[in-house]
């Protein structure tokens, strides 16, 4: 009887004691907030990769309109305005050296082509189509479209996986207009 007299009293002291309130607060909401700070930062990541594998789209679509392979035939040159842009957006420069942009992404997931053209109102000043987007402005009737699209299998998905998240495809796209001088 002494020995659960004694485990009573303890029971109580403990009962009483303000002491370690603070250490099992921190105990049970630790897990937690690790767990979503991890989120974040893994969201964060991702975010950034998807923002860099469309500038690099744009920068690979920017130069594919401009580039003209008939001016640089009649200089009695080669060049392949596709394949520059795409070393453009993955590379970041025309020659394709270094490393890429984002960690994994490769040429061939990057494509660049140009599209067939696309009717244009002659009125460039009205020209809205039927869900009330501008379309693009052109003195002709037919606009050609460079569209540079990819690809990035994000893999590095860490703390995620644990719930389940298995790897996310991000994809991307830009347009330009084709512009030859």
């Amino acid at each position: 009887m002494a020995m659960i007299g004694a485990l009573y009293h303890h029971l109580q002291r403990f009962r009483r004691e303000q002491r370690g309130t603070a250490l099992v607060e921190m105990a049970l909401i630790a897990p937690l907030m690790l767990i979503l700070s991890a989120g974040v930062f893994e969201f964060g990541n991702l975010i950034h990769q998807k923002l860099l594998m469309e500038a690099g789209l744009s920068d690979g679509a920017r130069f594919a309109a401009r580039c003209n392979t008939q001016l640089y035939a009649n200089a009695g040159l080669v060049i392949d305005c596709d394949d520059i842009a795409t070393n453009i957006a993955v590379f970041g420069n025309a020659a394709g050296t270094g490393s890429a942009r984002i960690s994994g992404w490769q040429k061939a997931d990057v494509t660049v082509t140009v599209a067939d053209p696309v009717s244009n109102p002659l009125d460039c000043r009205n020209a809205v189509d039927s869900a009330g987007v501008t379309q693009y402005r052109s003195t002709t009737p037919q606009v050609c479209i460079v569209r540079a699209a990819g690809t990035l299998a994000y893999i590095d998905i860490g703390m995620l996986s644990i719930i389940g998240i298995g790897p996310i495809t991000l994809n991307g796209s830009h347009e330009e207009r084709l512009i030859r001088f």
